[in-house]
């Protein structure tokens, strides 16, 4: 096996390695895409709507599965496969930015995913809104050698133009009739005044596209934005969280449904449940949440797996006596989320020695000191070694290094100062000598927002081999050098029973 990051500093990618061959799947010209642009923050402003003036989502949902059952969509929604008992499929999240982290990911997911019957990305297909011209360069190019079909639910990126351009490519649906006008000074009026409406896709741009993923083997048409699929031994279940992370009463009562019965269940979600030592139940319109039809011992779910957030997190939950694996897996192209602002883990019964995540605290410190050096023109201040991140991060958590390393690095006032501006966790209980705001505040001042950077860039995706007793998931990474390229380290890997 390869060394991975939890071996070595350069399993993890850092160092002078050889850099990969993504760069040759690339387009020639790349859009830039940053989150401090406001040609970027304007186009994504239907969530701040939303939350201002209320959500439309479920009701446009409501209307785009009318749609497609009058398109005949099999009422309940289950894609049922031919699979045999063991099989195996692929798991990747917030992919489309259509850059170099975006692309540093694909020769690796190629040669895992090579013989597995299926993938499914989970949250956020292209970013910023969704657009259906975004297609070709940050779906269909990437993943024009994947041989199977691709399956997907939205997350809420690809909710703001309403959907238009992931239901046309996922579920070969028209656009919706416009809808009639708001009683003027309402709320909703008020947020039609602002919303943003997608524009006319170009057609031949796209016929174009699809041409990449075009032979019978790779070609699949989900019922709608939220699905079943009865693949070998399991039930896989994608729903849609829409713009602000929710469900839909009639989602919900759709959900209830088909989480009947004694088949094995994993659910894959555009949030997850349990993330950054938090928990996150996600409300369910009308009452209860997700997470009380996952835990009910009648609907037998193995695992929740959720986008959004751009790492890997594992948190293994002992519930009435057994153990679902709640997961992160947003790491499958778009700019990461740091993980060294996680506190330790004591959330639902898990600890830190039962919790896992990619990248390693450390690396995401080293990761974000050298992004803001770079930033702020302040390297030789910021810049952080692998070694004193991940020394400064076991200081302040009181945690073991998780990589083994030869002499420790020293702990310098300074490695203490960038840590703590960067915002890494502290023990609970441990004020900040800074006297500064909550950890989030942290967070939210330097989240890197940004784009395109040098590897190593701390992507993943995700194996699931199936048996009828068990499934095998692994975490693989994904760091733009070569060598992780040609033979891709498993960050964390983890033995589901089934019965």
């Amino acid at each position: 096996m390869p060394d991975s990051s939890r071996d070595t500093a350069e399993g993890a990618g850092w160092g002078t390695p050889e850099p990969g061959v993504y760069q040759e799947l690339m387009p020639r010209r790349v859009e830039k895409l940053s989150w401090l642009n406001p040609k970027t923050l304007w186009p994504a402003r239907n969530g701040v709507l939303a939350s201002w003036f209320g959500d439309p989502t479920g009701s446009t949902r409501g209307r785009w599965v009318e749609q497609r059952l009058a398109a005949g969509a099999p009422a309940d929604a289950v894609v049922r496969r031919d699979d045999p008992d063991d099989f195996s499929f692929m798991v990747i999240g917030d992919t489309g930015e259509g850059d170099a982290p975006q692309y540093a990911v694909v020769p690796g997911f190629l040669r895992v995913g090579q013989d597995t019957s299926f993938a499914v990305l989970a949250s956020d297909v292209v970013y910023p809104v969704g657009d259906a011209d975004d297609y070709g360069t940050k779906f269909y190019r990437p993943y024009k050698d994947y041989p199977a079909p691709i399956y997907a639910i939205p997350g809420n990126h690809d909710w703001y133009e309403d959907l238009q351009g992931f239901m046309r490519e996922f579920c070969d649906a028209p656009p919706l009739a416009p809808r009639a006008a708001p009683r003027r000074f309402s709320r909703a009026w008020l947020r039609s005044l602002l919303w943003h409406t997608p524009g006319r896709p170009d057609e031949q741009r796209l016929a174009e596209a699809r041409q990449s993923r075009s032979a019978p083997s790779q070609r699949a048409v989900q019922p709608g934005p939220y699905w079943a699929i009865d693949a070998g031994p399991v039930r896989i279940i994608g729903i849609d969280t829409g713009l602000l992370g929710t469900v839909d009463a009639e989602q919900g009562r759709w959900l209830r449904e088909v989480s009947e019965g004694e088949r094995p269940k994993v659910l894959i979600t555009g949030t997850p449940l349990y993330v950054d030592a938090e928990y996150h139940p996600c409300p369910i319109e009308g009452g209860g949440t997700v997470d009380d039809i996952v835990r009910d011992p009648g609907h037998h779910y193995v695992a929740a797996i959720g986008g959004d957030i751009h790492n890997y997190q594992r948190y293994p939950v002992r519930v009435d006596g057994r153990t679902i694996q709640y997961v992160v897996a947003g790491g499958g192209g778009a700019f990461m989320h740091a993980t060294h602002t996680i506190p330790p883990v004591t959330v639902a019964g898990v600890t830190e020695a039962d919790f896992r995540c990619y990248p390693l605290r450390g690396d995401s410190l080293a990761f974000y000191s050298r992004l803001y050096g770079r930033r702020l023109h302040l390297r030789r201040f910021f810049t952080l070694t692998d070694a004193q991140a991940t020394a400064v991060i076991a200081e302040r958590l009181g945690i073991p290094p998780t990589r083994a390393q030869g002499e420790p690095a020293p702990i310098t006032p300074r490695t203490r100062l960038v840590a703590a501006l960067l915002g890494a966790g502290r023990r609970p209980g441990r004020a900040s000598r800074l006297r500064l705001p909550v950890r989030k505040t942290y967070t939210q001042l330097f989240s890197p927002g940004s784009a395109t950077y040098s590897p190593p860039f701390f992507k993943c995706f995700l194996r699931l081999d199936v048996t009828p007793g068990s499934i095998r998931l692994r975490c693989f990474s994904a760091t733009g050098n070569r060598k992780q390229e040609l033979d891709p380290p498993v960050e964390d890997e983890v033995i589901i029973p089934l019965r």
